[in-house]
């Protein structure tokens, strides 16, 4: 099987956690939508296009320098949900599955995390090739 992005695991589901977020999202108010609302949206739209991107530079550093920004949206989405868990803005069972979604995404991006530094180090660094005299 061709490795591209549409088969990376943790692509998919961090696709299919910011379609769902957005789903309870688009219920809200005006007031609620327009404050916590826009900033879970953006930051769990960020966790896939911050792969994306990443993925798209062609250089391990690069990739992995995005990949570290999808983690910290993931975070930055967990914190979103926990106030919407505290203010009653989704339902407590439904935060919680979505906060599942999650912990399964930071554990998929730290496997993805740790698999593209171990290219970056696998790479031959230029003073290591030999110079043909």
């Amino acid at each position: 099987m061709k490795f591209t992005l549409e088969t990376l695991d943790v692509y998919n589901l961090s696709e299919s956690l910011a379609d769902d977020i957005w789903i309870e999202i688009s219920k809200w108010k005006y007031f609620e939508k327009d404050t916590i609302g826009k900033q879970l949206v953006r930051a769990a739209d960020s966790i896939s296009s911050n792969i994306a991107e990443g993925y798209g530079r062609y250089s391990f550093k690069e990739d992995v320098r995005f990949l570290h920004i999808a983690r910290g949206s993931a975070l930055e989405s967990k914190s979103w949900l926990g106030k919407c868990k505290r203010r009653n803005l989704i339902d407590e069972q439904r935060v919680n599955e979505l906060l599942m979604q999650l912990e399964t995404i930071l554990i998929k991006l730290n496997a993805y995390i740790n698999f593209v530094e171990a290219g970056i180090q696998k790479k031959p660094s230029v003073a290591s090739v030999p110079i043909n005299r």
